[in-house]
């Protein structure tokens, strides 16, 4: 018997779930939002459980058991050492983000992406009046990779004063290697370009890949980042709202938690602070299982898709639980597509051109849920697609 259970159907309807009670009609499924649909690890309900019996919930001091929990999981799990007084914590990265952009760049700088990306990069990016450089992915095979000539041009514009780096990469996939990495961050360093690196996502990564920090290849590719990072993907707390923003230059540093107080998002939740301690104290042996079921989905839907969906290949998935179907055979645009998808399927995807332009004709797919949800999510896009009236 599996100690951790990620077969069993936990009903999320009706809880005020952002994924799963957002649509009118309760027959929809949804594989979109970027949370999963297991409980979180036992450790962390424990830690809540016992918060909550004391029954007092007043404003929190971040203790120095949080610092300690943090900086022991990166030096074990990725071999990055971190110092304490590098870290910021806020509610969820991309607050830290907006912050950041506001702290390190100006209204009408340029900071540059590489598309398709994370949709919410581009609202930070606006939002704080500086504009949107992309560098699209490339295509390679069911992968994608870099364009480094385009890189190393948009970065030699003086307007763009931050890269901002995605890694692993959502939507594609892509856990980006140490020489791909070291390739950016040269062309970055020469170029006077600050390296801003989501890594979200560090701890979901498959066999045959390893997550790198950006910030713990060299001590120059250190002070021209910031890293953020959060248990909350991995751990399924994003409704906990924890986050830490990792900007070893004290300048930088300084600019940032100006702006994080500017921002107001200089404060965070008991639940979220005992439950990072509770992940990266005890949690490593559920991930660890977390991990392997999620590659077994990815698996799975791989098999599924080359059996009965040929016509719509699938980006090969390092890291995350998001996979990036190619649906251009239906000749529909994806916002489109995403449209008739939940209204005729009641299947929930989000649309490719949430990730900028590059996304058409793509979707993407949420495959953190229990193998029977996945089976249901498939059966309901191949029906779809092979409908008469499709034909």
């Amino acid at each position: 018997m599996k100690k951790y259970d990620f077969d069993g159907i936990v009903s999320r309807r009706n809880t005020s779930s952002y994924k799963w009670d957002s649509s009118d009609n309760p027959d929809v499924l949804p594989m979109w939002v970027a949370d999963m649909d297991f409980r979180t690890a036992p450790a962390i309900t424990e830690a809540l459980k016992k918060r909550v019996e004391h029954g007092v919930f007043g404003y929190t001091r971040v203790p120095d058991s949080y610092y300690e929990s943090v900086i022991g999981w990166f030096g074990r799990r990725h071999g990055w050492t971190i110092s304490r007084d590098w870290i910021i914590y806020t509610p969820g990265v991309i607050p830290a983000l907006s912050a950041t952009i506001k702290a390190l760049a100006s209204p009408g700088d340029k900071v540059l992406v590489q598309t398709p990306v994370y949709n919410c990069f581009f609202s930070s990016i606006r939002n704080n009046g500086c504009i949107v450089e992309t560098s699209p992915l490339m295509p390679d095979g069911n992968s994608w990779r870099m364009d480094f000539e385009d890189l190393e041009r948009k970065t030699a514009d003086p307007a763009v004063k931050l890269f901002l780096l995605c890694s692993p990469h959502n939507p594609v996939g892509r856990v980006w290697t140490e020489e791909e990495l070291r390739r950016a961050g040269e062309i970055c360093l020469k170029n006077g370009v600050i390296v801003l690196s989501d890594e979200i996502h560090c701890e979901l990564v498959y066999p045959g890949h390893v997550h790198i920090p950006f910030a713990s290849l060299s001590d120059d590719f250190r002070n021209n980042s910031v890293t953020f990072i959060s248990p909350s993907k991995a751990f399924n707390i994003a409704g906990l709202q924890i986050a830490d923003i990792v900007a070893p230059d004290e300048s930088m540093r300084r600019r940032i938690d100006r702006a994080v107080n500017i921002n107001e998002v200089c404060d965070v939740n008991p639940f979220g602070v005992l439950a990072t301690e509770a992940a990266y104290g005890e949690g490593e042996e559920w991930l660890d299982s977390l991990i392997a079921y999620l590659r077994e989905n990815y698996l799975f839907m791989k098999e599924f898709c080359k059996e009965y969906l040929p016509e719509f290949p699938l980006s090969e998935l390092e890291g995350t639980y998001l996979v990036w179907m190619d649906c251009r055979s239906l000749g529909m645009p994806s916002s489109e597509l995403g449209k008739t998808l939940k209204r005729d399927a009641g299947l929930w995807l989000n649309d490719g051109t949430m990730y900028g332009a590059e996304g058409e004709g793509f979707m993407r797919w949420n495959i953190a849920c229990p193998r029977k949800t996945l089976k249901d999510g498939l059966d309901r896009f191949l029906n779809f697609v092979r409908r008469p009236d499709r034909a």
